[in-house]
């Protein structure tokens, strides 16, 4: 899609007239067929495996591939402009266990994210009635993405200010309990932006029952903890 901006922290200025007209013409004549599939916009926030703690807010994109794996593209923002900074892929605990044990461990649980109202779907807040009803659907939605294991790797750390994508991709983690990072100011702020609630959330989800998350997933924290 053009856009008529680009981030200002991005060198280049905004795509020509000529990239302009390019685009429209092939978004008249080419498929998209990988992206028409996107059918969730969800809202969370990762941290950095070799650093946990540090954090970056991530908005997931994503589609379903069969019903025990998805794939999600990540962006720093729901904007127009918005930077591609990651991926994920979530499946189900029956495939999780398939998983070699190193494997596993590159996988975190969905839990937390859940529970706590962090993990959103934003969707319409000044429609009368509407709310109401996305936000059912949203608790429904979190009761299959609670039992879910994820893999997820950055590829632009937007957040130290880079101008572009550099270095490896960093393995990312999900959090698993209070205290491992500022939730209020963090949560607090997106829930201004999406005109959200993560305290509403936490009540709808409290009956929301809590798998057994397997002992392979979410190593920073045992480590962490272990130390």
């Amino acid at each position: 899609m053009a856009t008529n901006s680009t981030p200002s922290s991005v060198p280049g200025g905004p795509p020509t007239t000529e990239d302009k007209v390019l685009e429209t013409g092939a978004s008249l004549i080419q498929d998209f067929q990988p992206t028409k599939q996107l059918c969730a916009h969800l809202n969370a926030f990762h941290t950095y495996a070799d650093e946990p703690g540090r954090y970056v807010e991530a908005n997931h994109y994503c589609a379903h591939l069969t019903e025990d794996v998805r794939q999600c593209i990540l962006y720093d923002s729901p904007g127009p402009d918005a930077r591609l900074i990651g991926i994920e892929y979530m499946i189900t605990p029956k495939l999780y266990e398939t998983l070699p044990p190193e494997e596993r461990k590159l996988w975190h649980s969905h839990v937390y994210e859940v529970k706590s109202g962090m993990l959103i779907m934003p969707g319409p807040t000044t429609v009368p009635g509407a709310a109401q009803a996305w936000e059912a659907a949203e608790t429904q939605e979190m009761k299959h993405v609670i039992g879910l294991y994820g893999k997820v790797y950055h590829l632009w750390q937007t957040d130290r200010g880079d101008k572009l994508p550099l270095g490896e991709p960093k393995l990312m983690m999900s959090f698993t309990g209070d205290g491992q990072f500022p939730f209020e100011k963090a949560v607090g702020e997106r829930d201004k932006r999406f005109g959200s609630d993560w305290k509403r959330k936490r009540e709808l989800r409290k009956d929301i029952e809590v798998p057994k998350i397997h002992p392979d997933a979410d190593p920073i924290w045992k480590r962490r903890n272990s130390m």
